[in-house]
């Protein structure tokens, strides 16, 4: 045996072997035994139409995000103006997304406007009207560019928001895609089974405030719309003992004294009644914050807000330092656990709501994966009599070959961390049938020297020769076509693409350098003038 074949057969051992450790961890059996803690993390998973599961689509409401964003610009704006010295009054969000707010004082306007121009160039005076009284009256809005790149910011922070809430609830493999065109988000949870609690955990906000309770306020008054200057009606939750809620009104003041961007992590605990709460960390600059309000505000009520409703608002004690706060409810252990979930993950930067919800049953898929074995069984066996009817040994080659495609093509899903789809069944197949294909080429073309005279060795070198450039010719722009596919397809699409891919690999790698093994051994174990069963 020559050192080249003793180094071709080392390689296809060596790939057979990486094969064999990324296949393996996809039977339960084997991962789950003491063989597993050895092999890597990776398996072939299956997708949404395989095992079932959940398809979302959720639509980001960018108008909101728009309006956050111009009240957090109108509340950065009274601060900065007032460390310049000057002072604005009551900006506020107008339903048509502009900023309006009263400069009282004429001759600070020089001032005001070259903070405008500096710290807020994303901004356009859309109006600056004198009143009466000589006040101003401004009116901004954001620039196009700028908004458009808010809406954009907004659908990316989305999609991340929501594959941490995905990846912290424990959904293997979710395929998460965003369609900036109309700024949706396409979520697929395959193998789902609580899908009403996902749905809960996935649309919510979370947006996290807290605001001070205005006592002197009359509930009564503030329930026909007569509220003090600068004051909310809101709602507080009150569990009852059968789990429901219980809605009761509460007058907050408007503005919030901290959010929810300061915190750190978010955990679930039980009180001394072993009752849930979540408890929560800010970071040092919310830890000072929060320090510094509840020195300011000892023997006062500050409310807990999250997404708009109160779920507690307890008194203040006493200052808090360290950077830790609770929020208590009434909370089950499930509602605690999925509250801090959301919380650790980040609020999302704008409402989603649920605009298409589809469950595909574990039965669908099964029934698909049934099919697909018994068609692929089916056509396998055929394939394998043609080949060892028609070629004899080589025919055993071409068979024994397209085994190790097939399971190289599996080692490669796994780790890649790919998703096996039906598309991507049907890609697989596709590329058997090309790699049967590659070595009835080179077969025939083994034969074609046969007849001419030539030995079984010099057939072999001829046939290989002359069907490989052609064999490469035709994968080279395969794959080339998978490329684009690839790219510019979405999810079953690109799932084809990538089966596609990796079998026409595979297919090179086992019909061009693997079966020239078995023919190179065949040949060097018997006497020159001896036949190729071919």
């Amino acid at each position: 045996m020559s050192g080249n074949l003793r180094l071709r057969i080392g390689i296809t051992l060596f790939v057979t072997f990486i094969g064999l450790l990324y296949v393996l961890p996809s039977f339960t059996a084997v991962r789950d035994s003491s063989l597993g803690r050895f092999l890597p993390d990776a398996k072939v998973n299956l997708g949404l139409d395989l095992q079932g599961g959940m398809h979302l689509t959720l639509g980001v409401d960018i108008d909101k995000a728009i309006e956050n964003n111009m009240s957090q610009a109108g509340r950065d704006l009274r601060d900065i103006a007032r460390d310049e010295g000057v002072f604005i009054l009551r900006p506020t969000v107008t339903q048509d997304n502009t900023l309006q707010f009263v400069l009282p004082k004429a001759d600070a306007r020089e001032t005001l406007e070259k903070i405008l121009a500096e710290d807020f160039e994303h901004f356009q005076v859309e109006s600056r009207s004198t009143l009466d009284d000589g006040q101003i009256r401004y009116a901004l809005s954001m620039t196009p560019a700028y908004k458009k790149y808010l809406a954009d910011l907004t659908l990316d922070q989305a999609v991340k928001t929501i594959r941490n809430r995905i990846d912290q609830f424990g959904v293997a493999e979710p395929d998460i895609r965003k369609q900036r065109e109309d700024y949706r988000i396409q979520v697929q949870l395959p193998g789902l089974a609580e899908q009403e609690r996902a749905i809960e955990i996935l649309g919510r906000t979370a947006h996290l405030e807290f605001k001070m309770v205005n006592e002197e306020a009359d509930i009564e008054k503030a329930r026909q719309g007569i509220l003090p200057p600068g004051s909310e009606l809101s709602t507080m939750l009150n569990r009852n003992p059968d789990g429901s809620y219980t809605e009761t009104p509460i007058v907050l003041e408007r503005d919030a004294v901290l959010t929810g961007e300061y915190i750190t992590n978010a955990s679930t605990s039980f009180d001394s009644y072993n009752q849930p709460y979540v408890m929560i960390t800010f970071n040092s600059r919310g830890a000072r914050l929060f320090e510094r309000l509840t020195s300011e505000h000892v023997k006062e009520r500050m409310a807990i807000v999250l997404d708009g409703k109160v779920y507690s608002a307890p008194v203040i004690q006493e200052r808090i330092s360290g950077g830790r706060a609770s929020i208590t409810g009434s909370f089950t252990m499930e509602e605690a656990h999925d509250l801090a979930i959301v919380l650790r993950a980040g609020a999302l930067p704008a409402p989603v709501n649920i605009l298409q919800e589809r469950s595909v049953g574990p039965s669908l898929g099964q029934e698909s994966i049934d099919q697909g074995i018994n068609a692929a069984l089916i056509g396998g066996v055929i394939v394998i009599i043609f080949m060892v009817v028609y070629y004899g040994f080589a025919g055993v080659v071409a068979d024994t070959v397209l085994a190790l495609n097939i399971f190289l093509v599996m080692a490669g899903l796994a780790g890649f961390g790919a998703t096996l789809t039906l598309p991507g069944i049907a890609g697989i197949i596709l590329t058997l049938g090309m790699a049967v294909d590659a070595n009835v080429l080179i077969y025939e073309r083994i034969r074609e020297e046969l007849r001419n005279g030539l030995t079984p060795r010099a057939a072999v070198d001829m046939g290989y020769s002359r069907a490989t450039l052609t064999i490469l010719d035709a994968n080279v722009t395969t794959i080339i076509a998978a490329i684009i596919l690839y790219q510019f397809g979405t999810g079953p699409i690109r799932g084809f693409a990538v089966t596609l891919t990796l079998g026409i690999l595979a297919s090179m790698f086992t019909a061009i350098f693997v079966s020239r093994i078995f023919f190179d051994l065949w040949v060097a174990k018997r006497p020159a003038k001896a036949g190729l069963s071919i």
